[in-house]
């Protein structure tokens, strides 16, 4: 029997999960299970913990369906758990080093307990310094091992699920389980308080809470409220059977009704019936006060009394001038010129024009990317949508004829921007669009993520400092409804860096459909649009940005590679699209397509690449063609931006480190061998799981169509799929 199980609810939060559990894994104090309860097999923390227990036998997942809710998910847990005491774990939270050490510390020193509570500290996601709400509370405990009735404030609902190890044979003793519903926790933690006969306490910081963006379930709006009420009058109910103390039953009580009061004068919370819960919450009041129960003092006493006197308009009043404060500060962002703002304003009081969608790429590059993908397909599927691509002035003459474009910070910019329906993006809009009721935003994502991005950068401080407020880019995640996702790899680690409310895709990026769909007199063209030789090579060579460094450096020295690594190599150099100005036509056998418009054709045109740690790799995986990896600074990559894998231990193709090393395997040929097969099909595998050619027809058929989720085309397995051939296939056939 192990002494601690620790049970981790983690539906719908994949991306987080493996933080938690590495928290767990990571500890000194080694004799634990861990029980992660997760949605279906298959779901993607399911399979993140799968990957767990393959490594660690002490790693057990079981799961629940998600429509039961988190209290059913921590009963499952419970039932499969074998351990000494239970801690609950959430999915996006972890554990400090050294916590179990120090529980198991403090339990051997009080002997056993059926509660033992400890401290947390609250970590925001942006800005802000981790708080620990819990510490003042915990200072008033008694020494040691201590009945309930000596500290009653102590041992009563403040303190959360997570911050406490329970006895597993008291909660059986007791039959005390997770009721149903979106308040359980707070049920749970009433009964227990209840039931409990010894306690401790360690005062000392063992889980580390991650605070959620979008709240918690139980801070959304709606109906699901009054399951508040239904948890206390459980609690109370079972304490009036109990034979409580007076000082128990009192602290108990009063802090029930503190989140009773709290909820009822939440706007937010209850959107509507805000009445008949306060009217509720009255009889409840009267029903279960304790005799001789003292309200406490100053605005939460007067509340009370209102409260006890179903006097909802009275409280109402009380509270109005918070909600009028609360309004106040509800601004509409607006754009910086009086004329600009004074239209943008009249715009947004028209209504949504249903049959407009706007796109823009890179920040108004010019059109390219999935948004472009999703632009053609959108006129082929959904031609009576109205289809504007935004771009930046410099850029406005690289658009197709074709395309209806308006230029960036215009009147008409400002115009469809406030009536647009949908808008699709590949970054983000800029700070001062908002996002209406009823507009649709796409994120459409460029690349998928070796480097750490969104929040996630917090901890690099050349990277945070280029970022800017976090507190603003997740101002901005906060009007994303759909974000795409090309592997679940991605979906994950999206969660991580921009947490928000989001719906995930997991569609492909349509701007890979083409290396599905293209055919060889495509690869031909493009090829002889860049100018590469008939019968040449053509290694793409495309580094990422580092952003350590102020300007593009191109690293090996190319006309040595080209020299060494064979006679019919020519090199296609791209720079990071932050260098999108151009080096030049090149010279020799280097070609410089960096000013290319479309990244998809250059990728086309060539049979081989080379990369650092670009995304590009994992978008030209799906052409199934060599990949060559140059990590000539890798460690110093690693220290600076921050990567979510080891690319060298899971790398597409053969790892070179060093100038000659990388020219040896084009002139050995070892670039193409069977080695380097192998690696990339173990790459495709996990990096090419959804991009099948029809990721933006998913995307109009589900955004812009409506179509429900069951209707929209399945992905094509990966065996099942036929990339576009190579240019070195053609002229060996």
């Amino acid at each position: 029997m192990p002494r601690f199980s620790i049970i981790v609810p983690s539906p719908g939060i994949g991306g987080r999960l493996s933080l938690a559990l590495d928290s767990v894994l990571a500890q000194s104090f080694g004799d634990f299970e861990l029980i992660p309860v997760c949605d279906a097999p298959g779901a993607p923390a399911a399979e993140v913990a799968a990957g767990y227990a393959g490594r660690d036998a002490r790693v057990r997942p079981v799961h629940s369906p998600p429509s039961a809710g988190p209290g059913a998910a921590r009963n499952a847990g419970m039932r499969a758990a074998s351990g000494t005491y239970l801690l609950f774990l959430d999915g996006d939270d972890t554990l400090t080093p050294g916590a179990l050490t120090a529980l198991a510390g403090r339990l051997d020193a009080t002997g056993d307990v059926d509660v033992l509570y400890f401290g947390h500290e609250r970590t925001p996601w942006w800005e802000g310094e981790p708080t620990r709400p819990a510490a003042p509370l915990l200072a008033q405990a008694p020494p040691g091992a201590f009945a309930p009735d000596r500290a009653p404030e102590v041992t009563c609902v403040r303190l959360p699920v997570w911050s406490a190890a329970h006895r597993r044979a008291f909660l059986a003793e007791r039959r005390i389980a997770f009721p149903d519903g979106h308040f359980a926790e707070l049920g749970f933690g009433g009964l227990v308080t209840v039931a409990a006969e010894r306690v401790a306490v360690l005062d000392a910081v063992v889980v580390r809470h991650r605070l959620r963006r979008q709240g918690s379930r139980p801070d959304q709006p709606g109906a699901h409220h009054f399951e508040l009420l239904d948890q206390t009058d459980l609690v109370l109910s079972r304490a009036a059977g109990q034979g409580l103390s007076g000082e128990r039953t009192a602290a108990l009580f009063e802090q029930l009704f503190a989140q009773v009061l709290r909820t009822a004068a939440h706007p937010r919370r209850l959107p509507s019936r805000r009445r008949a819960f306060f009217r509720r919450a009255a009889r409840l009041y009267r029903r279960h006060r304790p005799a001789g129960f003292r309200r406490p003092g100053g605005s939460p006493g007067v509340q009370h009394r209102l409260l006890a006197a179903g006097a909802y308009t009275a409280f109402r009043v009380l509270r109005s001038a918070n909600q009028a404060a609360a309004r106040a500060a509800r601004s509409v962002p607006r754009p910086r010129m009086l004329r600009t703002r004074l239209l943008y304003r009249r715009q947004l009081r028209r209504p949504l024009d249903p049959r407009l969608a706007v796109y823009c790429a890179y920040w108004g590059r010019g059109y390219a990317c999935s948004p472009a993908a999703i632009h053609a397909k959108a006129r082929e599927l959904a031609p009576h949508i109205r289809s504007v691509f935004l771009v930046e002035p410099e850029h406005a003459h690289t658009m197709p004829k074709d395309v209806e474009h308006v230029v960036i910070g215009s009147r008409r910019y400002w115009e469809v921007l406030a009536r647009a329906t949908y808008l699709v993006n590949n970054a983000n809009f800029a700070e001062d669009v908002v996002k209406r009721a009823g507009s649709v935003h796409v994120q459409t994502q460029h690349g998928t993520p070796l480097k750490k991005m969104g929040v996630d950068q917090s901890t690099y401080p050349v990277v945070a400092a280029a970022t800017g407020s976090f507190t603003r880019l997740l101002g901005r995640v906060d009007r994303w409804d759909y974000n795409l996702s090309a592997n679940r790899h991605s979906t994950q680690m999206w969660e991580r860096a921009f947490p928000g409310s989001y719906e995930a895709l997991e569609y492909g990026y349509p701007r890979n459909d083409v290396y599905l769909t293209a055919t060889a007199e495509d690869v031909a063209r493009v090829r002889r649009e860049l100018g590469v030789p008939e019968g040449a090579t053509a290694v793409l060579y495309a580094p990422t940005h580092r952003d350590h460094q102020s300007g593009f450096e191109a690293g090996p020295d190319l006309e040595r590679f080209c020299a060494e690594a064979g006679e019919d190599v020519v090199v296609l150099l791209r720079a990071h699209y932050f260098y999108d100005r151009g080096h030049g036509t090149g010279s020799g056998r280097i070609i410089d397509v960096t000013s290319h418009r479309s990244s998809e054709d250059v990728c086309l045109a060539a049979d081989a690449l080379i990369t650092d740690y670009s995304s590009i790799m994992f978008d030209y995986a799906n052409l199934d063609r060599p990949i060559v990896v140059y990590a000539d600074d890798w460690e110093v990559y690693q220290e600076t931006r921050g990567v979510y894998f080891d690319l060298l231990q899971a790398p597409p193709g053969p790892v070179a480190r060093t100038p000659r090393e990388l020219a040896r395997v084009f002139a050995d040929g070892s670039y193409a061998g069977p080695r380097s097969r192998a690696l990339r099909a173990a790459f495709r595998e996990r990096f090419c799981q959804f991009d099948d050619g029809r990721a933006a027809e998913r995307v109009v058929r589900r955004v812009l169509l409506g179509e429900p989720p069951e209707a929209i085309p399945p992905v094509l397995p990966l065996d099942r799929r036929v990339p576009a051939p190579a240019a070195a296939t053609l002229v060996r056939s």
